[in-house]
């Protein structure tokens, strides 16, 4: 279809998706797998994506380079293939499809094209996508998205936004708010109400008064595994509020609560794995606040 080779990193559970579906449309899709997980290699593996061996292979070898990992690595991968091309002399057009706030895409967007290379901002909104089934919708906005928009071809929701750096981002860091942010007060309340013994009575109050709550309390057995993740989110979204003069306290508390979550042995399960029980993720989240209010435990560590 004449589309450039696309690299990927990394091969998460979004990045192999997007990897399935660019090499299920004829894209060549390359990664890096340097120290990378077996995982991660595995689902490499069942998206035909071809490792490159190396970052500055990777660099070199393709013409569009998708950067969707944790949050908080995103800036260090950004320094890294911008030192990358200085080395190969390659630019492909960058696309920072991470969940990080406005200020951080605009920052490695300067750095990226200081190193002579173009530039997307991408916010990725739904679940990973699946050839024939299921799409994630994909927001992009910067001075030219026309190459990203190309892979439109290969069964990805692309939507542009707009012209600006952070205008796609932002929408992310607002979506995420609302859905995420929504998720870490569930958990809180819910788990409140178990350690004093009332989960029975606010589940049938819920259910007659509040048409939403099944949908709200489903969610929350399916986060502890993406806890992790989310505390770096959650802190991005604190920052896109602070940077706009809103308090970033609500956020915050967010990424406190996932925090918390990511100290549990709930958070080291993976996708792969079904998802625990709410009564099962109750218990370890009361037992484990309650263990740490008599341990003194610092609210500001980072997760285990």
């Amino acid at each position: 279809m004449g589309l450039p080779a696309v690299g990927i990193m990394s091969m998460g559970d979004m990045g192999s998706a997007l990897a399935s579906m660019l090499t299920a449309g004829g894209v060549e899709v390359l990664t890096d797998l340097t120290g990378r997980s077996a995982l991660t290699r595995t689902r490499a593996g069942e998206a035909s994506a071809r490792d490159a061996g190396s970052l500055d292979a990777l660099v070199a070898g393709c013409g569009l380079l998708i950067s969707v990992l944790v949050p908080a690595e995103a800036r260090a991968l950004a320094e890294d293939v911008a030192d990358a091309m200085a080395r190969t002399g390659a630019h492909p057009v960058y696309v920072d499809a991470n969940a990080i706030a406005p200020q951080t895409v605009r920052y490695i967007a300067t750095l990226i094209g200081d190193a002579g290379a173009p530039v997307v901002d991408a916010g990725i909104i739904g679940p990973p996508p699946h050839p024939g089934g299921r799409r994630s919708r994909i927001y992009c906005s910067g001075p030219d998205t026309a190459p990203f928009e190309a892979l439109a071809a290969c069964g990805l929701d692309i939507r542009r936004v707009g012209g600006a750096y952070g205008q796609a981002s932002g929408l992310k860091m607002v979506y995420a708010a609302s859905t995420k942010g929504t998720t870490a007060v569930w958990t809180q309340l819910l788990t409140a109400a178990h350690a004093l013994g009332l989960t029975d009575a606010l589940l049938a109050e819920l259910a007659a008064s509040s048409p939403v709550a099944e949908e709200l309390i489903a969610t929350v057995p399916q986060m502890p595994r993406r806890a992790r993740r989310w505390v770096g989110e959650m802190e991005e979204i604190a920052a896109t509020f602070a940077a706009l003069g809103l308090t970033p306290l609500v956020l915050e508390g967010a990424a406190e609560t996932y925090r918390q979550v990511g100290r549990t042995p709930l958070a080291d399960q993976t996708s792969r794995e079904p998802d625990p029980p709410l009564e099962r993720v109750l218990n370890t989240l009361a037992a484990q606040a309650q263990a740490e209010r008599e341990g003194g435990v610092d609210r500001g560590q980072a997760p285990a």
